[in-house]
């Protein structure tokens, strides 16, 4: 059976008597929180995109009873994902934990810098924090597609998709001609009020309300962002259906009109008695 101290260690946990001169954030009742070794005011970490990176944290503990903390970072879903050797620490008085942890850059992150935290915080809900610098290597590569373009009635509805590795803020123009080739719609680019983070999709619209009422469009939508371009098409058939659903009537009631008047001329024409003609000729006998 392991004994208490192996079972430490394979926490990733060793009870140390000797306090680090390094700036520490301090609970009340005489704990703190600070990395590890020494000597540094913060957590740094650096790596590329799905790469797990380990540090250690420690719980100093200078006071005369036991303090028991739970720790917590950034956690999944934020900016810098956090996982702990051991979340929940008893540390004795005028001793130090040191908890191994380790921070995984999220896959697709942009190159450059993040931050997060470290939460501490005791059964009687004091806290103690200490932060943390991750920096995301990798090389920058801006991607950009343009997706699903449809027309509905006055609105052309589309897709951007992210596919590189850099956060990108995009410009979008359009532009859509008609079935003789008259320009119907030309709009300049434009920053758009979105910032796609790599890997990101999101779906967005743009208003017509002056397209024509019977035509055939081709719509162009063309998105830049840090020198990534990329164009997508669409065709819309503009019909009046209102018109034609009038003139449509008309033409029933029409020949509705016409069916009921051939079938009362022919209804006349059998009704009428057939004349028997009979000559006398006076001839007398």
């Amino acid at each position: 059976m392991p004994s208490a101290q192996s079972v430490a260690q394979l926490l990733g946990l060793s009870l140390l008597t000797l306090f680090a001169a390094a700036p520490r954030a301090v609970a009340a009742e005489g704990w703190s929180l600070a990395p590890a070794g020494g000597g540094r005011p913060s957590f740094y970490a650096e790596g590329t995109p799905g790469a797990v990176l380990q540090d250690t944290v420690s719980v100093t503990n200078s006071g005369g009873h036991p303090v028991t903390v739970r720790l917590t970072g950034t956690g999944t879903g934020t900016a810098v994902p956090v996982t702990f050797a051991e979340q929940s620490v008893r540390v004795p008085a005028r001793t130090r934990a040191d908890v191994p942890f380790t921070v995984t850059v999220p896959a697709g992150a942009a190159p450059g810098d993040r931050t997060g935290t470290l939460v501490a915080r005791d059964t009687h809900g004091r806290t103690a924090t200490a932060r943390i610098r991750l920096r995301v290597g990798g090389p920058a590569l801006s991607a950009l597609t343009v997706e699903h373009v449809a027309v509905h009635g006055d609105r052309i509805t589309y897709e951007l998709v992210n596919r590189g590795t850099t956060v990108l803020v995009p410009r979008l123009a359009v532009h859509a001609d008609g079935v003789f080739g008259r320009v119907l719609l030309d709009r300049s680019p434009r920053t758009l009020p979105v910032r796609l983070a790599p890997g990101s999709r999101t779906r967005l619209s743009e208003p017509w309300p002056g397209h024509p009422a019977l035509d055939v469009a081709e719509v162009r939508l063309t998105a830049a962002a840090g020198g990534a371009q990329d164009t997508a098409s669409a065709q819309a058939r503009f019909v009046p259906w209102g018109a034609v659903a009038v003139a449509a009537g008309a033409l029933t009631a029409g020949a509705a009109v016409t069916a009921v008047r051939l079938r009362r001329r022919r209804a006349h024409r059998v009704a009428e008695p057939t004349s028997t003609e009979v000559e006398l000729t006076g001839a007398v006998r």
